[in-house]
């Protein structure tokens, strides 16, 4: 899953009720314009810059770039809006296992829908890799990526007393190897797996990933 930390103010709000605080005027219809416009191109396997969306939407790059001052910025409002409600996950579970394979049963599905705008995201952040080795990414902000760091560890949040904080967070990481848009590009088109057999190809190996650690943890 291809995401950024930059995500605070969104997911605050989102947090305090049941959804963000609505913005009205033309100024948030402007914004919500651009974000629908590059929606639409990034699921059609595209991923715009910031003037390509504003030429889309028949606004100016001056009005474009006071919504969204990178392509990085444009991009991560994207990818939190399809992610939608997974940012406010949560479980009431006491069972990491289980947890975890709420958390899959409420993600994957989400991730598959805006498959085609994660894998744009994704490809963003290999282009800018490449660039930045090559030396020439310039002043582009990154588009890093981080949600699932911060979901997993909370779909794991009972083992954090039973496991050591290094065991924990090599949990974590294993977790986030089959969770999120990549899974779907191995399972579904490496494997050629429906949908339903790749969710189930996740969740085994979630299941088991999480049992492993309990086997090692210190009696």
């Amino acid at each position: 899953m291809n995401v950024s930390r930059q995500r605070s103010t969104a997911k605050g709000d989102t947090e305090r009720g049941s959804g963000p605080a609505p913005e009205r005027g033309p100024r948030a219809r402007t914004k919500r314009l651009m974000l629908e416009t590059a929606t639409r191109l990034m699921q059609a396997g595209v991923t715009p810059s910031v003037s390509e969306v504003a030429e889309a939407a028949e606004v100016s790059r001056a009005t474009a770039y006071r919504y969204f001052p990178s392509q990085a910025a444009l991009v991560q409002a994207v990818v939190d809006e399809g992610l939608g409600p997974i940012l406010t996950w949560q479980s009431t579970s006491a069972d990491a296992e289980r947890r975890v394979a709420e958390l899959f049963d409420t993600a994957m599905p989400r991730i598959e829908a805006f498959e085609a705008t994660f894998k744009a995201a994704l490809k963003l952040s290999l282009d800018q890799w490449a660039q930045r080795q090559a030396g020439t990414l310039g002043g582009e902000p990154a588009f890093t990526r981080g949600h699932r760091v911060d979901l997993l560890q909370q779909a794991i949040a009972p083992l954090k007393g039973q496991l050591p904080p290094r065991e924990f967070k090599r949990l974590a990481q294993a977790l986030s190897l089959v969770f999120g848009v990549e899974v779907l590009i191995v399972l579904k088109d490496i494997w050629g797996l429906d949908s339903g057999k790749t969710l189930a190809v996740a969740q085994w190996a979630a299941s088991a990933l999480v049992r492993q650690a309990r086997l090692r943890t210190p009696s």
